[in-house]
């Protein structure tokens, strides 16, 4: 057997339990595999377990748990540290049958997924808003450059940032009935810590545009395309207010 070939039985072993390779199955038998296998498995499960906190604290750790192994035997981690692992959990959990009545839960956590993300960004500098109102108030029609730490997510039909703000807090107080409608959320670490806010979609569709490479007016014009009442001089203050942008040009 070629080391590729020794390596994918190997792997298959590690993930299905079995294997109709002998020298594989040779190692099977040996009672410090079943050891191996669960150290591996534990492993990933503890880290998604970390990593999709809000997630966990919705189902619980038995339906967590479960939810763990079945998306570690699709994905296993590719890198050694694990606080980047499970960059697919929330797509995973959007074609889970056993999520199928929890129609939320993916959008909680993308938000997790964006919080770890925040997180682990590079450290960009603050743009410096008072150079950004007198380019603006001179005429100049820039382009925003997004800070390296800033995530936005925008759900078309839950509550999911009522949701996630409430499962991410430390206390243990029910989590009041939101109101059944989208809504979207903006995450930055303008000090070092992560911080999030609540935003509409005209804001989303705003840093769409600007991730795309539009410039201010024309992301401007897609926010107030998406939501007509949206006030472009309040939201671009509260972006820059909460850390959104590194720069323009």
């Amino acid at each position: 057997m070629s080391r590729s070939d020794y390596y994918s039985a190997f792997m298959d072993a590690i993930h299905q339990g079995h294997s109709a390779d002998p020298q594989v199955a040779a190692l099977l038998a040996q009672p410090a595999f079943a050891v191996y296998r669960n150290t591996i498995f534990k492993g990933v499960t503890d880290a998604l377990a970390a990593n999709y906190p809000a997630v966990r604290r919705l189902v619980g750790q038995a339906w967590f748990h479960s939810a763990a192994l079945a998306y570690a035997r699709q994905h296993m981690p590719d890198d050694a540290c694990l606080i980047t692992y499970g960059q697919h959990f929330p797509a995973f959990l959007a074609g889970a049958q056993a999520a199928a009545d929890l129609p939320y839960l993916a959008d909680v956590a993308a938000l997790d997924r964006s919080w770890s993300e925040s997180h682990l960004a590079a450290d960009d500098p603050l743009l410096n808003a008072a150079g950004l109102h007198a380019a603006l108030t001179a005429g100049r029609n820039v382009r925003l450059t997004l800070h390296a730490a800033a995530r936005w997510h925008w759900s078309a039909q839950h509550p999911c940032y009522a949701i996630w703000d409430a499962s991410r807090r430390d206390d243990t107080a029910p989590m009041e009935q939101p109101e059944w409608r989208g809504e979207g959320a903006l995450l930055t670490r303008p000090q070092g810590s992560v911080l999030w806010r609540q935003i509409g979609y005209g804001t989303c569709c705003f840093l769409d545009a600007c991730r795309a490479g539009a410039d201010i007016a024309e992301a401007a014009a897609l926010a107030l395309a998406n939501e007509p009442d949206i006030d472009v001089a309040a939201m671009l203050g509260e972006l820059l207010q909460a850390g959104a942008f590194t720069c323009f040009h």
